[in-house]
């Protein structure tokens, strides 16, 4: 069942419950995950990066995530993560993604504001849900260069209320990439970004959080929790097993097997984790 973001994370904002949304770079990793969903009776999101864009036109994974999310019960988005502008934004929509994130997360807060604006005039005209950023995550990779701002308050609540989003990402203390649980979560900025704004509030660089840290969350005004190096770490490490375990196979679906099995014990794992 398509449905947009909105719907998912005003309800899980609402309850001790937070929806994980997981980058998925094709079949296999949708697949799993639509699988937990079932499972567990709980929505999913389902993401498309900067690399998955790159690796796979919005047309054709918004037409296989779509034709998926169909054929199961459970509540499906598809979200573009981190559009760049508004023309990525606007292919997305009309491939028939549910839901787009406008990252002007780098630009100064007023020239963002006014592109955000923007977009969820043309998203909203279609029924379409938008996730911005205010403040910066940031990343882990010092290669990336993408600086790290810390949301403050009262500019999440002007920008909340200026740009009419439906999710509103915040930084308070993850990174992108991490590949150790090692953030340290801002509890009182977070805190008082959720008493002065009423959206649902969006986690980016969730891999970097504690188990205890992302069943805290769960008590907070949090709609949605990206998710993706956790899974393309487990996904990697059991194909390097599995390929060296056996060196003279080489056919990529009996090689995907066994490191979509582990992937979805993850999968499961977190969702769990975040109430479900």
């Amino acid at each position: 069942m398509l449905v947009t973001l909105k719907e998912m994370c005003t309800e899980a904002a609402s309850t001790n419950k937070v929806v994980p949304s997981f980058n998925v770079f094709g079949y296999e990793d949708a697949k799993v995950i639509i699988e937990v969903a079932e499972e567990l009776n709980a929505p999913v999101i389902l993401m498309s990066n900067k690399d998955a864009v790159a690796h796979m036109d919005l047309k054709y994974s918004a037409s296989l995530y779509r034709s998926m999310a169909l054929e199961t019960k459970v509540p499906v988005c598809i979200h573009l993560d981190h559009g760049q502008d508004f023309e990525l934004c606007a292919k997305a929509i009309q491939a028939g993604y549910t839901s787009v994130m406008y990252d002007g997360s780098q630009l100064p807060l007023e020239e963002n504001m006014k592109n955000t604006i923007e977009i969820v005039k043309m998203a909203h005209a279609c029924g379409i849900s938008v996730e911005a950023e205010i403040g910066s995550v940031g990343y882990s990779d010092p290669n990336i260069k993408a600086k790290r701002i810390y949301t403050e308050p009262e500019e999440a609540k002007l920008f909340a209320e200026k740009t009419g989003v439906d999710a509103l990402a915040v930084a308070v203390g993850t990174l992108h990439r991490m590949t150790e649980q090692a953030a340290v979560l801002q509890y009182d900025r977070l805190e008082a970004i959720q008493n002065i704004t009423s959206i649902p509030l969006v986690i980016h660089g969730s891999t970097g959080l504690t188990d205890e840290d992302l069943v805290k969350l769960t008590a907070y005004s949090i709609g949605k929790i990206n998710l993706g190096t956790a899974l393309r770490m487990t996904f990697g490490n059991t194909l390097r097993d599995e390929m060296n375990a056996n060196p003279k196979e080489f056919d990529r679906i009996k090689f995907f097997k066994q490191p979509m099995i582990e992937v979805k014990k993850v999968v499961k794992e977190k969702y769990q984790l975040l109430g479900w």
